[in-house]
């Protein structure tokens, strides 16, 4: 199956763990201030968002826990790679995802990195932690759908 490519849009790494430990309730873009060998880096295609997380610092949010790979070919002035990076997001943004972080007891997961226009932006998703009992669930219609279509392929 061939996934949707959006013109201008190069993906770095995706969160696949995150869909199956969260429920997503809404998305939003956000870029990141970063260094000039993380960019780099990040041109590499080496980067791994799998354990980060968002968190919120005196109103501002930063990306927890995401692991950028030093740059070979930087000297001195490398980065590190597993420091907290700055979210750049508007005031409006900023002050409803405080709102649902410190009211309704939501999480930020970060589930894209990728370039836009040449800018490096993360998809950070609004995200409720399932349960066991949830991800049994899930995994038990994932299997019920795929015996279906074996079911209906195999009648035809």
């Amino acid at each position: 199956m061939k996934s949707k490519s959006h013109p201008g849009l190069k993906i770095i790494c995706n969160n696949r763990k995150a869909s199956f430990n969260y429920f997503f309730h809404e998305f939003y873009e956000a870029g990141l201030s970063l260094k000039g060998s993380e960019i780099k880096s990040l041109r590499d295609g080496k980067a791994n968002i799998s354990e980060a997380y968002a968190t919120n610092e005196r109103g501002e949010f930063f990306l927890v826990n995401s692991h950028i790979p030093l740059y070979k070919q930087s000297s001195y002035n490398n980065h590190e790679p597993n420091s907290n990076r700055k979210l750049l997001l508007n005031k409006r943004e900023i002050r409803k995802l405080i709102g649902k972080i410190t009211r309704e007891g939501f999480s930020l997961i970060p589930t894209k990195l990728y370039f836009k226009k040449g800018k490096a932006k993360v998809e950070i998703a609004v995200a409720k932690g399932k349960k066991l009992y949830d991800k049994r669930q899930i995994k038990k219609q994932r299997d019920w759908h795929r015996h279906k279509k074996n079911l209906l392929r195999n009648k035809n």
